[in-house]
Order: C-alpha cells, then sequence, then structure tokens
C-alpha cells in the first residue's frame, strides 16, 4: 500500500495584476484554449491578462481513495508571476506517470505569505509564489492497489532483521505457528488462516491490533555548520580516557615608520616588524568508565568549557577508536 504521485498544468486567476508577464506566452495561449471550448474566439497574442498565471499542481493519490474523495494539492508558479495570493485555481485534471486523469483540482489557493510593495520598498513574506488547496482535488478515479489475497507481503518502514523477527513472532503468537516468515530484512510474509480466507481486511485489521517492538540503531546526529548535536540518552560509550588541548599561534605584523635625521641624505622607509607569539593551553583529562552514556559525556565536557565544536570533534575521535556504541551521521 502506497501512495501515487500525481501532475497536472493549470490557471490561477483572480490575481491582482501580480499574474504572468507578456514573456509567459504559454499561460495567454491557454486561457484562449479555454475560452474557445467555451464559445469565445480571442487571439493569443493580441492580449495581456496580468490577473493570472500558469501554475503546476502536484497531488499524492493515496492508496484505496475512490471516486469522490478529496485530497491535497499544491499549485507553484510557472512563468513570471510574483505572487498567487487571492487566486483561484481552475479545473485542472490530474494525471498519474501512466498518463490516466485520476483526479480533478479546483479550489482557492493560500499561499501562506504576503507580498507588500511601496514608493521604492518591498517586503515579502515565505514564498508567495506556491501555495496549497486544502481537499481542492476530488478523485475521478479509484487508485491502482494491491487485491488482498491469499499471502500477504509486509513491507517494513526501515529495514531491520530483529524487528521482521520478531513480526513473524507474534504473528505466529496469535494466528499459530508458521503463519508469517520473514523472507529479509524489508518485507515478512504471512499466509491467511483458513478462518480468514474471505476476510481479508478484517484479518489485515487483526494484525495491524499486534504490538510489536521495533529494533532501533543508537545514532547521534552531528550538523558541523550549526554546532548542532541530536543524540539518544542512552548512547554507550565504552571505557576510553580522553585528552583535549588547544594550540594558538597568532602571528602579527606592524609597519614601522623609519624617519632619517633632519638634513641627512636617507630617506623615510616602512620597516615591517612581525612578533610571533605561541600559546598551548593545558590538555584537559576525562577518564569515562564502563557504562558511560553519551550524555554523562557531554556534561563532562561541559564542565572543563568545552564547545560545541569540541564535542563534536571528540564524537568523530571515539567513533574512530570504535569507543562509541551509535551510528555517527554527519550532516
Amino acid at each position: 500500500m502506497r501512495e501515487n504521485q500525481l501532475i497536472g498544468y493549470g490557471l490561477v486567476v483572480g490575481l491582482q495584476g501580480t499574474g504572468d508577464k507578456l514573456l509567459t506566452i504559454f499561460s495567454a495561449q491557454t486561457l484562449a484554449n479555454i475560452l474557445e471550448r467555451m464559445g469565445v474566439q480571442v487571439n493569443s497574442r493580441g492580449f495581456q491578462v496580468k490577473n493570472m498565471a500558469a501554475v503546476m499542481v502536484t497531488a499524492n493519490l493515496p492508496p484505496f481513495a475512490q471516486p469522490g474523495t478529496r485530497i491535497d494539492l499544491t499549485a507553484a508558479a510557472l512563468g513570471d508571476a510574483t505572487n498567487l495570493q487571492g487566486g483561484i485555481l481552475i479545473a485542472t485534471p490530474l494525471r498519474g506517470l501512466d498518463g490516466q486523469i485520476y483526479a480533478v483540482a479546483q479550489g482557492s489557493v493560500i499561499t501562506g505569505g504576503f507580498v507588500a510593495k511601496g514608493a521604492g520598498a518591498s517586503t515579502s513574506l515565505n514564498h508567495p509564489t506556491a501555495g496549497r488547496v486544502p481537499s481542492g482535488a476530488i478523485v475521478e478515479r479509484a487508485a491502482p492497489t494491491v487485491a488482498l489475497g491469499q499471502t500477504i507481503r509486509l513491507q517494513l518502514r526501515q529495514a531491520d532483521f530483529t524487528t521482521a523477527a520478531r513480526i513473524a513472532a507474534v504473528i505466529n503468537e496469535r494466528f499459530g505457528a508458521g503463519q508469517a516468515t520473514p523472507e529479509s530484512s524489508g518485507a515478512v510474509r504471512v499466509e491467511t488462516p483458513p478462518g480468514y480466507a474471505t476476510r481479508g481486511v478484517d484479518f489485515m485489521a487483526a494484525i495491524e491490533g499486534l504490538t510489536v517492538l521495533a529494533d532501533r540503531t543508537a545514532r547521534i546526529v552531528v550538523n558541523e555548520r550549526t554546532g548542532t548535536i541530536v543524540m539518544g540518552k542512552e548512547v554507550k560509550i565504552s571505557p576510553v580516557a580522553i585528552m583535549h588541548g588547544a594550540l594558538s599561534i597568532e602571528i602579527q605584523t606592524i609597519f614601522d615608520v623609519s624617519q632619517p635625521a633632519p638634513l641627512s641624505q636617507g630617506v623615510t622607509t616602512v620597516v615591517p616588524n612581525t612578533t610571533v607569539a605561541v600559546k598551548e593551553e593545558k590538555a584537559k583529562s576525562l577518564v569515562l568508565k564502563g557504562g558511560a552514556t553519551v550524555e554523562e559525556l557531554v556534561r563532562a565536557l561541559q564542565s572543563i568549557g568545552a564547545t560545541a565544536r569540541d564535542v563534536i570533534a571528540i564524537l568523530q575521535n571515539l567513533k574512530a577508536a570504535s569507543a562509541l556504541e551509535a551510528d555517527l551521521e554527519v550532516i
């Protein structure tokens, strides 16, 4: 069971002079085609309408969506329109990747931002060239789905061998041995019991009611650009000793002026005066016993005045030393 992506091309009308300009010719051609289908003959080269904008419409079709179901959609400007605020999306067919029309979209576009202009000044909030239409599309064709048969394959959202084995064990305990078999870390095959042969929906509802403890991998996420560290409280650290110090080298160059004596034949020159200063702080030492957590490490580092950058460097070195019992992800 999964969503299917839909896409369509349409027009947003009712803008306050913030629509497409003359450089965007396809929006005028689209409007001319729409008016022609309504019995109005116009020449797309002979007019300019600033109150409309060509947009690309996207939406996600949920699994098992039936005709008449309403779904949300997003509209984004294609041309040089500057603001979609207050616009109305006119009827736009939404197609799947197979070319079939699965929904029709129409409704008021909500941008969540604004643009204000004055004499020589302007201000904007968020992105006024893209907006959403809540419940703006009506499903016209049922979504392609897999029928519930004798064999059901459960796909794990996050592949894990331990979680797959636990799912199979819980199902077998509830419906009998041999009903569920883990195929891999990402899928579990389940055979429908005889009592649910004609009640596939009831069987799926019964499976959804089972409780499984998912296996979680300890992970620390580090953002070096912002100095942000996100970690679990119970991430363990093997016994290790940490020494952290700082070496600071400062080079300064001061230009002095050498002035010759009066009535002498000398000339005024600039003489550079360079000084080099080296400062090395005493290394601070931490000793962590077995069973220590990352939370305890961070508190200990904060107590000796370590910054977020220092903590990130120490975590990377701990991972390299195989002392960190977690996955370190740097973004």
